[in-house]
């Protein structure tokens, strides 16, 4: 199983979005500081993840949602979560 996630930075309200065949193991490296890209906005809390059997969709998927009418779903997929912690 592949995974597709959105981590959000409890210090800066970014999102992150990244891909992982193991979710659990990928948010602990992400809050212990040992990825490059999100070791400034620690803590992180998952928001959204879809799983995938391939790892070729998984990166598709990803790719997809870093676009902007991938956002775009993000945002209207996440309204009620985005309401709840503005």
């Amino acid at each position: 199983m592949y995974y597709v996630y959105i981590l959000k930075s409890e210090t800066s309200g970014l999102w992150y979005t990244g891909t992982t065949n193991d979710l659990r193991k990928r948010l602990s490296l992400h809050n212990k500081k040992q990825s490059t890209w999100t070791k400034g906005g620690v803590p992180w809390t998952l928001i959204y993840y879809e799983a995938s059997l391939s790892k070729e969709d998984a990166f598709a998927r990803e790719i997809y949602l870093k676009t902007g009418m991938g956002k775009r779903y993000l945002k209207n997929r996440l309204k009620c979560f985005l309401t709840l912690t503005g």
